[in-house]
Parts: structure tokens; sequence; C-alpha cells
């Protein structure tokens, strides 16, 4: 054992040594033949100490070898894989920079050709002899000094040969065109505009009946049995419930679930109920801002490109009634671009206050109700929008979520039978009272607030996660209107919590909470009773089957 160590303490010595005469006298300067002798030395070595070598020696030796060849092979792997990727960082730069000149080029090539099309197009309009910007003959443009505003165009003007009148090219000042102006009468509004002339002098008071005067219990009775009846859409009392209580809590309402389970077809049949159609809108993937959902000023023709949504948006303006926008697959781009106005400006508490800027000035010509180029979004309109959860969407952020009220569909509605049960017609006004009158009735008691403080502290502690003033203001909306359907006032904070602040775990590396999840149950357990939370109960379990 002691030979082998003094073997091995030489053997590095001799190592060191050879890589110092390398570098001394230059890496390439006779480097195999350096190389074969040092070698050659290294096996010297282990031929003169080997003969003093015990078993053990041996055995060691054999053990330092493989352990000194694998290290030699881990370098050299590791200097192999090192360099193949640096050759293809540098392959990919590369080829970006190329890209980019290319790109860089093609633009060149753009503007080349837009201009030449330009060219082209004015000389075309003067070879017809006419005035390419008042439309009038081209003897009538008079020429002079070149003046601000003007250029020199290319023109033609009929002269005689003896055989008969020819073209001959000619100078003359033309002024640049101008498309500031639509002909006199002309809306840049076209769609709006037949939205005023569809209810000009039209009575858009909502005349209810005894029968439309329904309390929120009757009016969650009376939906379901007309969802069943005629349009054999199969809802349960809770789920209406909910909804109704979310329409009380916020004006943005989120329908989740697979596809197939009815979240198109409620707020479809709520329109119905109500007597009035309501506006489904398809989002696009490629929805990147608010022009694509509300449209656009085009420049070049001074005409707005207008979308449904914006008609849907500026009709809702003229009735009294209930009105549902629905959003489609709102998730197939992201919400938090093309619809964050509208989730900013509805947060204001003062509703004339929820305006838009379309244009930015205002004209003769405009819509009525578009006041200093503004659309006010109206009281009685809800937003819905409808989200798969699938690799094909986006991911729903919290600032979404927390200006939302979220229902979940987790299966279609089973059948019922039902009374036949007509529409209804009430005023979006009635329904506020409805609401207004449940959060006088049934304020949230302050023995549910303390409970509610106490899991809030805990969370915070444990998770760290707060609730926020805005879930707060949601909860003293929502549970009231719940009770007055039917529900009680903890089942729905129950709902709150689970839809509202456990759906904020999901951001939370829950593979290293799950005693902190059986500890949150046993909280709620204690503040609520074994039987207390039973929907965020579930939605704990959830999220541990999901780890």
């Amino acid at each position: 054992m002691v030979e082998f160590s003094r073997y091995y303490i030489q053997l590095f010595k001799d190592i060191w040594d050879n890589i110092v005469e390398l570098f001394q006298y230059g890496i390439w300067e006779n480097f195999l033949k350096r190389i074969g002798l040092d070698f050659y030395e290294y096996y010297k070595d282990l031929y003169d100490y080997s003969q003093s070598f015990t078993i053990v020696s041996w055995i060691m030796a054999i053990i330092s070898l493989i352990l000194n060849f694998s290290l030699i092979i881990f370098i050299i792997i590791k200097l192999v894989i090192w360099f193949r990727k640096y050759a293809a960082f540098r392959k990919i730069e590369v080829e970006k920079n190329e890209l980019i000149e290319e790109i860089a080029l093609l633009n060149d090539k753009v503007i080349a050709l837009m201009d030449e099309k330009n060219q082209i197009m004015a000389m075309k309009v003067s070879q017809l002899g006419i005035n390419a910007s008042t439309g009038e003959p081209a003897e009538k443009i008079i020429t002079g000094p070149l003046n601000r505003g003007q250029k020199m165009q290319p023109a033609m003007e009929y002269a005689g040969n003896g055989n008969g009148l020819v073209r001959s090219p000619q100078s003359v000042i033309m002024p640049e065109r101008s498309q500031s102006d639509l002909p006199p009468g002309m809306s840049r509004f076209v769609k709006l505009i037949q939205v005023d002339k569809e209810y000009a002098g039209k009575d858009t008071h909502i005349y209810m009946e005894e029968g439309d005067y329904l309390q929120l219990s009757e009016l969650v009775d009376k939906f379901v049995d007309f969802a069943s009846s005629k349009l054999k859409l199969y809802y349960t009392r809770e789920m209406i419930a909910q909804f109704f209580s979310g329409m009380a809590a916020s004006k943005v309402m989120i329908l989740e679930g697979i596809s197939g389970t009815g979240k198109t077809s409620l707020p479809y049949a709520m329109g119905k109920f109500f007597g009035n159609n309501a506006s489904i809108i398809s989002v696009q993937p490629s929805w990147r801002d608010r022009s694509e959902m509300l449209g656009y000023l085009n420049e070049f023709t001074k005409r707005f490109n207008e979308t449904e949504f914006l008609k849907a948006l500026y009709e809702a303006s003229y009735r009294k009634d209930v009105d549902f926008i629905v959003l489609d697959e709102m998730n197939l781009a992201r919400i938090e671009y093309y619809f964050a106005e509208f989730l900013s400006i509805m947060e204001m508490p003062d509703p004339s206050e929820w305006k838009i800027d379309l244009v930015p000035d205002s004209k003769s010509s405009d819509p009525l109700k578009l006041i200093n180029g503004k659309i006010t979004v109206p009281l009685n309109v809800w937003f819905v929008g409808t989200s798969n959860k699938d690799d094909s969407t986006f991911t729903i952020t919290d600032k979404v979520y927390d200006r939302a009220i979220a229902l979940e569909f987790e299966a279609k509605g089973e059948y019922f039978p039902a009374p036949e049960t007509e529409p209804i017609r009430m005023s979006s006004e009635y329904l506020q009272e409805l609401f207004d009158e449940a959060f006088y009735k049934y304020p949230v008691s302050e023995g549910l607030l303390d409970k509610f403080e106490i899991l809030d502290k805990y969370i915070q502690s444990n998770f760290k996660i707060a609730f926020g003033n805005r879930i707060m203001v949601q909860v003293h909306k929502f549970v009231p209107v719940y009770v007055a359907c039917g529900g009680t006032e903890e089942k729905g904070l129950d709902y709150i919590f689970a839809n509202k602040i456990l759906r904020k775990f999901e951001t939370l590396n829950l593979a290293f909470l799950q005693n902190e999840l059986d500890q949150l149950i046993n909280q709620i357990h204690r503040v609520f009773g074994k039987n207390g939370f039973e929907e965020s109960i579930k939605c704990i379990q959830d999220l541990k089957k999901h780890i």
C-alpha cells in the first residue's frame, strides 16, 4: 500500500511537470512525440514501482487507473458538448443576422414598389385628364410657381399633329390627394348610424305586467323551468342562483368547463328569457388589442371599421332591458390584452365615467350616442365570456379573475320535466332594484365575516396570499343576492372562497405544500365545522390530486 501511494504521488508529479513543459516549449511543437514519451515514462514508473506491489496495491492501482481514465473521458465529453453548443449558438446568431438583413432588404423593396405604384396611379389619373384631388378636368389646373403642399406630376395634354389629336406629356402642378372629408351627409360609422335609424322614434320603455314583478328566488325557478320547457336546456337552481349573484357582483362573468356542458347556451337562454337575444361574438386567436374587438378608424378612407361587438354595445345603450354580450372562447387570445380597457373603466365607482374612446374628434355626421368620440358602456349590459381549459387556449390571469365572477361547468345538465313557462319582460332597472333590496335585507352577518377574517389571516400567514379589497366588495354583493335566490350565506361565502382564493393556489408549488393543505382543511373544519365549506374542501382535495 505504501509503494502504491509513492507511485501515485510520483505519477501526478510527472503529469504536472509534463504539462508545464508542454506550455513552455509550445503546445504544437513535437506534440505527438512528447505525448508518446510522457506515456512511456508513466508506464515505466508503473513497472518499476509494481515490483514491490502487494495485492492491495494492485487493487488500488486498477481502481485509480479506472477512475483517472473515467475523469479524462468525462472532461473530453464535456468539452465536446460545450463546443457543439457553442457552434450551434454561433450558427443561430449568424442565421438571425442573415434574416434581419433579408427583412431590411425586403422592406426597402416594399417601399420602392409602393412608390412605383403611386407614380403609376398618378400617371393613369392624369392620362384621363382628371385632377386626382378634385375630380375636375385637368385643363382647369393652373400652372405656376410651386406652392406648399403641391408637387410636380406628369400629365398629358391633347395636341394636334395633322392626323388628329394625340397625347403629349407635360408637367403640371397637382395638389396632394386629401381624404380628410367624406362626401356630405355620409357618416364614418355606417353600422351605428343604421342602429340610430332603427331606433328613431321607437318606444324602448319596458312595460312590465303583474306576472313579471318577481322576487329573485321566483326568478331563478322561472328561468330553470323556461330553459327546460322551451329550449331543452337543463340547469340546476344552484347554478342559476350563482349566475344571478354573479351578475350582482360584477359586470364580467366567466363560464368555464369542458366543451358541451352548456356554457354558451346559458347566456343565450338568458337572452331569450328576458326577451332580448344575446349577442354572441367569437373571439379570434389573432386578437391582440382593443381594435380587434371594437374596430378602428381607417386613416385613408376616414371610415371606422366597425365590429359586431361595437354594434351590440351601441345598441344596448338604446335598450332598457337586460342585455348580454357573449365573448365565446374568450381565452383563445389573451383577455388582458384586448379587454383590458373594459376591465379598467368598470372599476370606476361612477358609471357615467364608463366611456371608451373610439375617435379623437367628433363630427356632425357621427352617431347620436357617440359623444365627443366616446361610447358609454351602459349599465344594462353584462359581458359573459366562455372558456375552455385545453392546450389551445391561454391561461386566464388573476387580473381578470379578480374582476370577474367565474362559474364552473363540470357536466352537462340532466333532463327533468318542467311546466310550460313563457319568457318575461323585465327592465334592467327593476333587476338592479332586486339586487339592492337583497343588499339591504340580507347583509353578510358579522359572525360570518369574523370567521372569514380568521381564515384570511391563516392563509396570509401560511401561503402568503391576501384577499384584497376588491374580493371583499364582491363578497358583500354576491352573498346577499345568493341568499335572496334561496341559498345560505355560508354556502355563498364558500363559493367565493373556493373560486376566488383557492384558485390562486394553482400558482404555488403545491408539491411541497401537502402538509400545509391538510392543515388548511383542518383549519376550515375548526372554523366552520365538519360539514362547512364543502366546496372549498373539495377544491383543496382536487388540488392535492393534481400534484
